[in-house]
């Protein structure tokens, strides 16, 4: 996984205006937690913070007034309009460390012909892994699933040191048959035949 190194300055100033005034200069605000330790309210760099946050279950190296610290993001807010970032939560964590966190299930392949539907139950898995191996995804193929399949948690291979931290039966993939396209296609074909009848 990818190792990000930030370096964030700890704040003192609180509220909506000190949160204003930060992100005017192009920085986030956030807060490190973990560890049993008090809450530490940093601000951290705006574009190199965001950048980092693409890659899903980032480890970041943060650089605190010269001690460094390994975390990763638990909590994201957004602008809900411009998408801008407005406050991080960050979870300390150690080498060797076990932490539960969610990872994104891609698919791969094409589901059997009929026009059928693939329901997304669970779009990130909740996993175990060691706070410096969490895998950004999993793949799962869907080739060649009709209506009625699903693809429960047990089902999915995961890489080596990772354990669900879900119900092993649990769907997160299943395939719903194409209903509504059958109900018009059946309309449609009462209605060719009414003239035939008249």
């Amino acid at each position: 996984m990818s190792e990000v190194k930030l370096a964030a300055e700890t704040r003192t100033e609180f509220g909506k205006g000190a949160a204003r005034r930060i992100r005017r200069d192009d920085k986030v605000p956030g807060v490190l937690y973990g560890h049993g330790e008090a809450p530490l309210h940093l601000t951290l760099p705006g574009h190199d913070l965001l950048m980092a946050l693409r890659t899903p279950n980032v480890l970041i190296a943060l650089d605190i007034d010269g001690k460094n610290h390994l975390a990763i993001p638990k909590s994201v807010q957004r602008d809900p309009i411009k998408g801008f970032l407005e406050h991080v939560d960050l979870l300390l964590v150690k080498r060797g460390e076990k932490v539960n966190v969610e990872i994104y299930v891609h698919t791969e392949g094409e589901l059997a012909p009929g026009g059928n539907l693939l329901e997304h139950v669970l779009n990130a898995l909740p996993v175990e892994a060691e706070a410096t191996h969490i895998p950004e995804s999993v793949t799962v193929s869907i080739e060649g699933l009709t209506a009625g399949d699903a693809i429960h948690a047990k089902d999915i291979t995961l890489p080596s040191g990772v354990k669900l931290a879900v119900e092993e039966d649990a769907v997160v993939l299943q395939v719903l048959a194409a209903q509504a396209e059958e109900s018009v296609e059946a309309g449609e074909g009462a209605e060719g035949e009414e003239p035939a009848e008249a």
